[in-house]
């Protein structure tokens, strides 16, 4: 899932230098919402590993 966020960057990147605004807007919100999902599911992940040792 990281590395969508990571590609959906680069294409918001990309879209950006080129000058396609609604393009380059459409996948840094993409980029964001996957890396935030991505952090939660590591945490979550991250806790259950920690619990279970116990």
């Amino acid at each position: 899932m990281l590395y969508y966020a990571a590609v959906f960057l680069i294409i918001a990147l990309v879209a950006a230098l080129l000058g396609f605004t609604g393009i380059a807007a459409g996948a840094a919100e993409i980029a964001k919402i996957l890396f935030f999902i991505f952090v939660v599911l590591f945490l979550v992940s991250l806790v259950m590993g920690l619990m279970r040792r116990k």
